[in-house]
């Protein structure tokens, strides 16, 4: 397990460069489009490819392909699993390629036939943001092809125990993005707001290239060679068998993202980038430590599962999810009780100002409380997918959906965007709450209560912590001037102590698997010193 730490410390380490790139592009975009009409069109056009990828790329494919590629793996069959990763990208180059071109005709044809033709100042507002979307999607649908054939490359890589590369991959296009729109904003390369946009999209494409090309050219140096054919195997089928029920879950979230960007676009010019900035500052720590423990855990549990070793699953299984609530949990209480500073800090600049942070904060709030249940989630479908069960995960996005939808409905018009956001908060925690029962009841050492000592020592150490930020905000806006400089000191100030103070209480708590943690340390203070 403890090589397991460290290779979850590459890929927090490599996310986080991402992360933090990924923030840098979303100011940069607030900043030249504001939280006008533009920019949620852009966002909205952004979700169609992306919500392919998670339907045909990382989601599905990556829940069926690693635990394939290790029983290849397992049996001293490596030219076999690179056999099978050609036949995958073979057949998704081809039904991707297909979606593509079907998705670019129907978003140029369909959406201007449905208004009779008229231009976007022709129009009512709500269909005007629409028409943008569609003509913004239909230039950047290509990039689905780039990202599902980079997830088939990802995967491969994590199951040979390669995981800097698939961890880096979004670093590629948040660099191609902030270059092409820094140029077209501040180097004289468009005037006018729509050119800057083309520019947005065309560094969307530029990265969704390199995200292809650099796990590939990782994967080459593995021993893969890529090879054309739509042949059919064993493996592929069982693939296929594993994918066809998860895509039909990835479906059911597909169109439930669409319709809650669909009715956000239909409130207001501000709604859709409201809740894409919200939910980015809430991936930040899903991202940097979650998605690093999940992305690590997934290949260890699929080879314990493999090998029918429940036990060794179970203690796998456990100590992830203990690392994602010690995240977690203080981080969606930081996030909540700094969101004002945070987002003025970040983003208030340019084109957004006072009054969209103020009309962010809220939003940031609510959805910073549904960040365990994200957390938790992330890996709880690992399990099932470890498992080869792609079935239940399937049920729960249902009931997911149905509830997100339902209260959408039922809120968004007593309270906008904030309904939207509580309505997803909630199907989170129904999700969440419905696949830990199954798995329990199905192995009892995944049981929640096995966790139980521990979650109740994050929560002291969360709730003291949250008295630290609270107090030290308070004092630092007191005793500080007001200004983008006091406020950035001021957060790099509270959260480092408050972090130092909530990592010593969960020490003298004695959290379990804290020694394993000053073991990794010991051994990089031995390499340190025997280098010097």
């Amino acid at each position: 397990m403890s090589k397991s730490f460290l290779n979850i410390g590459v890929v927090a380490g490599a996310t986080l460069a991402s992360r933090c790139l990924g923030l840098v592009r979303d100011a940069l975009v607030t900043a030249v489009f504001g939280l006008e009409a533009l920019a949620s069109a852009f966002y909205t056009a952004f979700t169609l490819p992306n919500l392919f990828r998670r339907l045909l790329g990382e989601g599905a494919l990556t829940a069926a392909l690693v635990p394939t590629l290790q029983q290849e793996i397992r049996a001293a069959q490596r030219e076999a699993a690179f056999l099978l990763v050609n036949r995958v990208a073979s057949w998704l180059l081809v039904v991707t390629g297909g979606i593509v071109a079907l998705g670019m005709l129907g978003l140029a044809l369909v959406p201007r036939w449905l208004v009779g033709g008229g231009r976007w100042s022709e129009v009512a507002p709500s269909l005007e943001r629409w028409l943008v979307a569609a003509d913004l999607a239909v230039i950047l649908f290509p990039y689905l092809v780039c990202i599902c054939l980079a997830a088939v490359f990802s995967a491969a890589l994590q199951t040979l125990n390669r995981f800097l590369e698939p961890a880096l991959s979004p670093v590629w296009l948040n660099l191609a993005m902030i270059g092409c729109l820094a140029g077209a904003a501040y180097g004289g390369w468009a005037a006018s707001p729509e050119g800057r946009m083309l520019w947005l999209c065309a560094g969307t494409l530029l990265g969704g290239l390199l995200q292809l090309v650099v796990p590939a050219l990782a994967l080459r140096r593995e021993g893969w060679r890529p090879r054309f054919g739509l042949g059919v195997d064993d493996g592929l089928r069982q693939i296929l068998r594993l994918m066809a029920p998860t895509v039909f879950g990835s479906a059911i979230h597909l169109i439930n993202i669409s319709v809650s960007r669909l009715v956000g676009l239909s409130l207001n010019d501000s709604a859709v980038a409201i809740l894409n900035l919200a939910t980015r500052l809430m991936e930040l720590p899903i991202g940097v430590f979650t998605l690093a423990v999940s992305t690590v855990v997934f290949p260890l549990i699929a080879r314990h599962a493999a090998a029918g070793e429940w036990d060794a699953f179970a203690a796998s299984y456990r100590k992830g999810m203990r690392l994602i609530l010690v995240i977690n949990l203080p981080a969606a209480a930081g996030l909540a009780l700094l969101a004002e500073p945070i987002v003025r800090v970040l983003f208030q600049r340019g084109e957004f100002g006072p009054a969209d942070t103020a009309a962010m904060r809220p939003v940031l709030a609510i959805f910073a409380a549904g960040l365990p249940f994200l957390a938790f989630t992330t890996l709880v479908l690992r399990a099932f997918y470890a498992e080869k069960d792609t079935a239940t995960p399937v049920r729960a996005a249902a009931l997911s959906f149905i509830v997100n939808l339902g209260l959408s409905l039922l809120l968004m018009g007593r309270w906008g965007t904030l309904g939207l956001a509580v309505a997803s908060n909630v199907a989170l925690a129904v999700q969440a709450v419905h696949l830990q029962r199954i798995l329990a009841r199905r192995r009892p050492g995944l049981a929640f209560h096995h966790l139980r000592r521990d979650l109740g020592k994050i929560l002291v150490a969360t709730a003291a912590m949250a008295g630290v930020v609270r107090a030290g905000h308070l004092a630092w806006q007191g005793f500080a001037p007001a200004g983008l400089l006091a406020d950035a000191a001021g957060l790099a100030v509270t959260i480092g102590v408050a972090a130092g103070f909530y990592g010593s209480l969960l020490w003298l708590l004695r959290l379990e698997g804290r020694e394993e943690l000053a073991a990794i340390g010991q051994r990089f203070r031995e390499r340190l010193g025997g280098r010097r």
